[in-house]
């Protein structure tokens, strides 16, 4: 485990994302509600902050952060759903993380809600957008071209 004791604490902030596919008519009862086991998207958002706040517990070496908030916004897409959760942290590491792990188990979550409708819904394009804070500044992903 990396030593950041003389480091300074900051404000960091991360953000990532992570896509669900599924059919139309999956979706559809997504977003109707019509999967029989409730609100699938709250409570894949309260899985997902759940997960950034055990990140640690889950990934080997990875500093425990007291985190400041978590959030984890739906966006319907026609063929899936787009995940974006955003973490934060005042502290003398980044919180990159626990924004992928927040989006990552979101997006799980909704696999398991929707898999009776249809078994081979998945996940796909888990990945870091923008982190900030720090010693090296803003990092922001380029669009591919």
């Amino acid at each position: 485990m990396v030593d950041v004791g003389a480091k300074p604490e900051t404000r960091r902030e991360a953000t990532a994302e992570c896509l669900v596919r599924m059919a139309p008519a999956t979706l559809r009862a997504l977003r109707d509600a019509e999967l029989g086991k409730g609100d699938a998207l709250g409570v894949a958002r309260v899985a997902g902050i759940m997960a950034a706040k055990r990140t640690s517990e889950l990934i080997p070496l990875c500093h425990p952060l007291p985190i400041t908030s978590v959030g984890v916004d739906f966006e319907l897409l026609e063929d899936g759903v787009r995940i974006v959760a955003t973490a934060r942290v005042t502290g003398r590491t980044g919180v990159e993380m626990e924004a992928l792990t927040a989006a990552a188990v979101a997006g799980l979550t909704v696999i398991d809600m929707v898999k009776g409708v249809e078994p081979g819904v998945w996940l796909e394009s888990i990945r870091l957008l923008v982190k900030s804070g720090g010693k090296s500044g803003t990092w922001k992903r380029q669009p591919p071209g």
